[in-house]
């Protein structure tokens, strides 16, 4: 057994898939989005499969609010599999 086979054992037997998937949403939101976007990004939550994002830019969260499913393909990719099906922007 490999390190990460053993790894991912250790994971899914102690159900803490969703708590990496928290912490990992963040990073590839940064990622992704850029410093343009993250320096008026005030908070990245992952709820079950819903991400709450809150931005103090009223502008770039209409901006954004008109490529939602473009932003849920990108950060469902960058992640490898289907973690996030809708996004709040607050």
């Amino acid at each position: 057994m490999s390190i990460g086979e053993a790894l991912q054992e250790f994971i899914s037997e102690n159900k803490l898939q969703k708590g990496i998937d928290k912490v990992i949403v963040k990073e590839a939101w940064a990622s992704l989005m850029g410093n343009g976007v993250n320096n008026y990004t005030t908070a990245v939550e992952l709820q079950n499969n819903t991400l709450f994002v809150s931005l103090s830019s009223s502008v770039l969260r209409e901006e954004l609010s008109h490529g939602k499913s473009k932003i849920i393909a990108m950060l469902n990719e960058e992640l490898g599999r289907e973690v996030i099906s809708k996004i709040v922007l607050r």
